[in-house]
């Protein structure tokens, strides 16, 4: 077998692999002829049997943004009176990360949090949240600060403090514990009652100050405060030396899944407050997106049509990489979770065109040494040789302004916005994509089914 005709296996192989990637999960099959009808729903299969073995297979979606599934925007104030103005910018940050750390656990896809400066003094966070079921859940939960503490009872003070719940509350002394030792928190449940609760673990930190407070107020309350109000009031039985505790309560699964997110998550650094929320519904992105692939599919369409009638054979193969090439670039969003927006889509369409671009420049490369008198064969060859140079060039450059759009080292003086990163990423995966589709699938299926033809 010719190494010409195992690349082209190849193609054939990812071809199909990825047409099988792209398929939705449904697909209704309505069909009347005459007498003959049919309505069946097409499903995927989401395992496959092989030599009775099952093979679970991976089950890539197509993400959207909040432009096209529709979701929540919320727009947070923060409280910077008790940090100084140097340090504000970078408190800013730090709430940022504490905010996206908890978006991912409660698991939103491709959230987009942004900084914004108003004014002098006015620093806010921008959060959106696309696809959300629940929004007022995760709108709790992405403004409570989580604060966890341990707190040792003073059985003197206790007794003499029952005239208000603020006495109660003085009562109990602070610990050098607290959640900054705490290396994480999981979802468990009680061995004897089966409902849900939360364990931690503690750093090594942690472990040698846990360690030391319960071997010293053995038989005394250790409260565990959240937020400056006490959650537990725990007894110390004996001395825990491993670093690990339990938070017991009559929780749901919802709220011990809720609080060791918030516990993993981390405290916000600043207190926040919700100045805007606004529900955003996905009627207007999905008519846009509905225009922009029937917008899509027409120039698609076009260009296919225009490249067979002035190349005959050659633009009909150059249509089929064409093709080759919108279904790689769709399983490949697919396998990495890109989350597609309107600009995305909008950097898909440009790759389109940079990918017939360069069919365009080896054709007419080959025009030229047809007309010097090359054979057929050599003209090709050199049509794509010397059109690589224009090609690589012209795509470097798109690369690098990719990129820059992208910007994947977070630099502040470059972009920060989450649609134009989209269109950064969608136009670099449809730029490197056309590359090998231009190059690799046009050039192998040229010398299998054009050799010795002009």
């Amino acid at each position: 077998m010719s190494r010409h005709l195992r690349v082209f296996f190849l193609i054939v192989g990812l071809s199909l692999i990825s047409s099988w990637i792209i398929l939705p999960e449904q697909i209704p099959l309505n069909f009347q002829f005459r007498q003959l009808k049919i309505e069946k729903n097409f499903v995927k299969p989401k395992s496959l049997t092989v030599i009775n073995k099952t093979i679970n297979l991976p089950d890539w979606q197509l993400k959207r943004g909040l432009d096209i599934q529709g979701g929540m925007q919320v727009v947070l104030g923060t409280d910077m009176s008790s940090i100084a103005p140097e340090d504000r910018q970078t408190a800013l940050s730090s709430a940022q990360e504490v905010i996206r750390r908890r978006v991912d656990l409660f698991g939103v896809s491709e959230p987009l949090v942004q900084t914004s400066k108003q004014g002098e003094n006015d620093y806010r966070l921008i959060v959106e949240l696309a696809g959300i079921s629940d929004p007022q859940q995760a709108l709790d939960l992405i403004g409570t600060t989580a604060q966890l503490d341990f707190r040792i009872l003073d059985s003197s003070a206790s007794a003499q403090a029952t005239s208000s719940a603020v006495a109660f509350l003085n009562s109990f002394v602070p610990t050098d514990l607290g959640g900054k030792q705490l290396k994480r928190a999981n979802v468990q449940f009680d061995q004897t009652s089966g409902k849900p609760v939360v364990g931690l673990e503690f750093d090594q930190e942690g472990q040698k100050l846990f360690a030391d407070i319960t071997s010293n107020h053995t038989g005394e309350v250790l409260a565990i405060f959240l937020d400056q109000a006490p959650l537990m009031l725990p007894r110390i039985e004996t001395a825990i030396l491993d670093g690990r505790a339990i938070i017991t309560g009559d929780f749901t699964l919802e709220e011990a899944k809720n609080l060791s997110i918030q516990l993993n998550a981390g405290a916000l650094v600043v207190p926040i407050s919700v100045l805007e929320q606004r529900t955003i519904g996905a009627s207007l992105g999905q008519i846009s997106v509905q225009d922009s692939i029937k917008a899509g599919l027409i120039g698609i369409g076009l260009v296919m049509l225009f490249m067979i009638i002035y190349y005959g054979l050659k633009g009909f193969l150059a249509s089929i990489a064409l093709l080759v090439y919108a279904i790689l670039t769709i399983a490949i969003y697919k396998i990495m979770g890109v989350t597609l927006t309107l600009p995305g889509i909008a950097g898909l369409l440009l790759s389109v065109g940079m990918a017939v671009d360069s069919n365009i420049l080896i054709f007419e490369r080959m025009k030229e040494e047809l007309r010097d008198g090359q054979p057929f064969n050599r003209a090709m060859e050199l049509g794509f040789g010397r059109a690589f140079d224009s090609i690589k060039d012209a795509n470097l450059v798109t690369i690098a302004t990719s990129l820059v759009l992208i910007n994947p080292l977070d630099l502040s003086f470059l972009n920060s916005s989450g649609l134009v990163r989209g269109f950064g990423i969608t136009l670099l995966i449809g730029v490197l994509t056309s590359l090998f589709t231009g190059i690799v699938v046009t050039r192998t299926l040229m010398r299998l089914f054009l050799k010795g033809s002009k």
